[in-house]
């Protein structure tokens, strides 16, 4: 996967994609990335990527020029036909799982990474595939934004996480949250380990854990079981517990 990031402050990734997992992607041959200071393919003496909003108003807009330039740069050599150019932005689809997922089939993605009060319109009409939120929040800049959904799409890559079961366990990943999750020692301070997990009873073990997924899940994030296909035994679990609960 190759993965351009377009950024007014390119400095801001050099730490995150050079440690960790990022870093070991690279390692692997598993993805190649690119970040660009599209400042740099601003027209005049003083590069300038922003200007007043057209009908008055409060901040600074971003140019076309610079961000159209930047994009047909990276896309002329694109590994893919067409890859997806991402806007981040607060009005965009909320992120998830499931786009993740989605995005980490792909060749080749761009990030555009804005600053001041907005983009110009034409960029979004005319470049973008995909507007994307990371929250119903504001930040300063896409740059964040950028670092949360490179880092969800490359751990979804083939080999780079040393267990590949490790993403289809993660949270969201089933569609509920991820269960308890404990190691040694199997008593710390009085506190022990479920006996469940130590007794290797594999079926029991794997019972046990969905159980928790789907409560936890229950619990915490009830939105996530609006459309969730609950089997037999889950049903009636929950269905206990709201009886409970409501005693």
């Amino acid at each position: 996967m190759k993965i351009d990031i377009l950024s007014l402050f390119p400095e801001m990734f050099e730490g995150v994609l050079t440690s960790s997992m990022l870093k070991k992607a690279v390692e692997k041959g598993k993805v190649e990335y690119n970040v660009i200071n599209f400042r740099d393919f601003a027209e005049g003496k003083h590069k300038t990527v922003d200007d007043y909003p057209y009908g008055g108003g409060a901040g600074m807009v971003l140019k076309p020029q610079p961000v159209f330039d930047a994009v047909e740069k990276v896309t002329a050599s694109s590994p893919s036909a067409r890859p997806r150019v991402i806007l981040l932005c607060p009005q965009g689809e909320r992120y998830s799982q499931k786009k993740a997922e989605e995005l980490s089939a792909e060749q080749h993605l761009i990030f555009i990474c804005g600053h001041y009060e907005g983009y110009d319109e034409r960029i979004r009409e005319q470049l973008v595939t995909d507007e994307i939120s990371i929250g119903d929040f504001v930040l300063t800049g896409g740059e964040l934004g950028a670092m949360v959904i490179t880092d969800s799409v490359v751990r979804l890559l083939p080999d780079v996480l040393g267990n590949e079961n490790s993403p289809i366990l993660d949270s969201f990943s089933s569609g509920l949250l991820e269960h308890p999750q404990y190691t040694r020692p199997a008593e710390f301070r009085g506190l022990k380990v479920p006996d469940v997990l130590l007794s290797g009873n594999h079926r029991l073990i794997d019972e046990w854990r969905d159980e928790k997924s789907l409560r936890r899940t229950w619990e915490r994030r009830p939105d996530l079981l609006e459309n969730y296909p609950l089997s037999e035994r889950q049903r009636i679990w929950v269905e206990k517990w709201g009886k409970e609960r409501d005693a």
